[in-house]
């Protein structure tokens, strides 16, 4: 029955270093994944402050910027979307 135990211990050893190995490529991929979505957010955001900024916005010039600005972000969304 040793021998037996041996055997399983070894193969789960096997097993968790080979789990370990996926985990750590799974976790890098995660954060690429984080920071995609973190970026996309804060594009979010500044697109809303865009939109409200417009909507009160009296002056004509800074309209064209805002407007200006709110092109700058979907194009930036619309990238991001697009990427893996």
């Amino acid at each position: 029955m040793a021998r037996g135990w041996e055997s399983k211990s070894i193969e789960d050893q096997i097993g968790d270093a080979e789990a370990a190995k996926e985990d750590q490529a799974k976790q890098t991929l995660s954060q690429q994944g984080r920071a995609l979505e973190n970026q996309r957010q804060n594009l979010l955001l500044s697109r809303i402050q865009i939109m409200g900024r417009l909507k009160a916005a009296t002056n004509a010039q800074y309209r064209v910027q805002l407007e200006l600005a709110l092109e700058h972000l979907e194009k930036q969304l619309a990238e991001l979307d697009q990427s893996p």
